[in-house]
């Protein structure tokens, strides 16, 4: 293996993205595997996620607080109830149109977190676990 392979891992790379955003000397938006940068990602995400919100309107909300009246600067969060519990993600309001393309039920203060993390997105499923129940 060459010695530059040896020297350099992802937490390496990751550290040195975090610095170079902290700095503001690059945008993550544009990094690439190759295939898809981190920007498209994050809106396919964003997409994707708002099918699912819209087509299940009964058991999704969009907020522009958390629980306890916090927010991160210009961005709110839209989750879903599952029957094993809370899916979530927070999204910018702007420049790019994520509220609106949730059409759901906004509520001012979003749910008190249930703990769900990204490993918990298989939760998903269980939307259409449920649905079959009641046909």
């Amino acid at each position: 293996m060459q010695d530059w392979k040896k020297k350099f891992n992802t937490d390496d790379l990751n550290s040195q993205i975090k610095y170079k955003k902290s700095q503001g000397t690059i945008n993550t938006k544009g990094i690439s595997d190759g295939y898809h940068t981190f920007g498209q990602l994050y809106h396919d995400r964003a997409v994707l996620f708002a099918v699912i919100c819209n087509t299940f309107k009964d058991k999704a909300w969009k907020s522009k607080q958390h629980d306890d009246g916090t927010m991160f600067d210009d961005m709110f969060i839209v989750g879903v109830e599952t029957p094993q519990g809370q899916y979530t993600y927070h999204y910018h309001i702007e420049p790019y149109w994520d509220w609106d393309m949730y059409d759901v039920k906004e509520i001012e203060y979003a749910p008190v977190w249930d703990g769900h993390t990204h490993e918990d997105v298989n939760r998903l499923f269980g939307l259409l676990e449920k649905e079959n129940e009641d046909d």
